[in-house]
């Protein structure tokens, strides 16, 4: 950390801590100051950081913490698709599926594109046969985004029916086999490396399964999704349908690429196109708006003061849409794989907390769950709310009704809190949270959430000075499974027990 950057957080943390209710009485424009509409193709999303404890002298010293980190160079040599993932000393390319990056990546992108369109709207004209069933086999970034987007998208109908499998448990694997005919079934493997053992061995178990079941050629049901098309050929896909991105892609960021294969055949190349419409509207707005009205640097600037200044351990998520009860998963991927870090891009130990645990559930089922400890426990814990105006159902509009009602009570309660007589019915009150008010939940709006948190969690790694894109600390347990795999070495006396119990050694 620079002499500059040391002075900042010293700064903010000499900052007074003034109460939610104290801020809004002393600014009556607060909302207009930390609420801010995006506009998108197709609709709105309204992001109100009001309730966070956010104030001027804090957004000031965040801002030259910002500058003191570069956060403007940074931030231009991403969407530019220069080098910023420095341990493996490579660009992290994930907005050139968008349209921005270097010239040569956007290119090769939509060639890219053009070829998974291309197998998509094969698929959908009957050249592969009747495909009314795809299994996409991943695991990680190669299933989570893929799995949200078609939950989310594809409630009201999809022109083939999407199973994703991620875990090597076979429970998994059958459970996807008990919905599809073998007969009407394509089979997609998701591995960036191809090398994935969960994937490759649920993939190898996708094969016998139609081989058992009379389809007389099944590597010809099979697509490839991956960094490395020369391993998927010599597995034995056939080019035509191996669909390639770029090495710069990471996992967790790769939905945008031909990792949205079955997001496409669920849904169509023409949503799937306004899928990353909305993503790029996001790249637009992260690189075009400087300071605190730039949403995801905002969103950091209040992420870092709950996680640094005040001590909290976790965030959570909560979407009163139930469309969005797989997002707190894939954001737990995105935030926690990205920045849960210890030492610094200069690989000095950071000075403080990283990225705190991300959690969450869907309301209204979380208020009968959790939501105990988040109004009376001793943790403070930062939320989010995500919601939709447009209904997704098309039952009595009262469900609805009192799905939104839910929603902004609890923020308002959060922030109020309740005085009582009785110290068992005391709310404390001043507890933080964010809203994301969207006006339909369509494949623009999505493609904008998703983007915004990408870029709040870089934006978070340039204030912290991590490096958000890679990921070294899933290795060793790999290492480890390898090895107990191949019979080699000892481990400690309780794994060792373990592996005898288990009938492994």
């Amino acid at each position: 950390m620079t002499v500059v950057a040391r002075s900042c957080w010293n700064t903010l943390k000499g900052l007074p801590k003034p109460t939610l209710a104290a801020l809004f009485a002393a600014d009556p424009a607060r909302v207009q100051h930390l609420a801010t509409t995006l506009e998108l193709p197709g609709g709105n999303i309204l992001f109100d950081w009001s309730k966070t404890h956010l104030d001027d002298a804090h957004v000031g010293a965040f801002t030259d913490l910002a500058t003191a980190m570069d956060f403007a160079g940074k931030r231009t040599a991403l969407l530019a698709g220069e080098l910023v993932n420095e341990t493996e000393h490579r660009a992290a390319e994930h907005t050139a599926m968008r349209g921005w990056g270097s010239p040569d990546s956007v290119e090769l992108a939509a060639e890219y594109h053009g070829r998974t369109a291309s197998l998509v709207e094969a698929i959908h004209a009957g050249v592969m046969g009747d495909i009314r069933h795809l299994i996409h086999i991943g695991i990680g970034g190669s299933a989570l985004g893929p799995a949200l987007a078609i939950d989310a998208l594809g409630r009201d109908g999809v022109v083939v029916d999407v199973h994703v499998v991620s875990n090597v448990d076979g429970l998994a694997l059958e459970a996807a086999f008990a919905c599809c005919d073998p007969q009407t079934t394509l089979i997609a493997v998701a591995s960036k490396s191809f090398t994935t053992i969960e994937t490759l061995t649920n993939a190898h178990s996708a094969l016998n399964w139609l081989s058992e079941n009379d389809v007389a050629d099944p590597f010809g049901r099979v697509v490839a999704l991956t960094a490395q098309p020369d391993k998927a050929i010599a597995w034995g896909v056939d080019e035509s349908r191996v669909l390639p991105f770029m090495e710069s892609v990471g996992g967790r960021y790769s939905l945008w690429s031909s990792i949205g294969f079955p997001i496409a055949v669920a849904l169509g190349w023409e949503d799937f196109g306004h899928f990353l419409e909305g993503a790029a509207a996001m790249d637009q707005h992260f690189l075009e708006t400087d300071g605190v009205d730039n949403l995801c640097l905002r969103a950091a600037f209040a992420d870092q003061y709950y996680a640094r200044l005040r001590g909290c351990q976790t965030r959570a998520c909560f979407a009163y849409d139930e469309r969005l009860k797989l997002l707190p998963g894939y954001l737990q991927q995105l935030e926690m794989e990205s920045n849960g870090k210890r030492v610094t891009i200069d690989g000095a130990a950071v000075e403080g907390a990283t990225a705190p645990i991300t959690w969450g559930g869907v309301g209204t089922d979380a208020q009968h769950a959790v939501f105990q400890l988040l109004h009376q426990g001793t943790h403070l814990v930062p939320i989010d709310f995500i919601a939709s105006i447009a209904p997704g159902d098309e039952l009595d509009p009262a469900h609805h009704r009192i799905l939104l009602m839910n929603c902004f009570a609890q923020g308002a309660a959060l922030m109020a809190g309740k005085e009582s007589e009785d110290p068992a019915r005391v709310y404390p009150g001043d507890r933080p949270s964010a809203t994301m008010l969207c006006d339909d939940l369509d494949p623009a709006t999505l493609g904008a959430l998703i983007a915004f948190h990408e870029h709040r969690t870089f934006a978070n790694a340039v204030l912290m000075g991590v490096n958000p894109f890679d990921q070294f600390g899933v290795e060793l347990g790999k290492q480890i499974a390898n090895a107990i795999d191949e019979g080699g070495g000892s481990f400690d006396p309780s794994t060792d027990a373990l592996l005898v119990a288990a009938g492994l050694a």
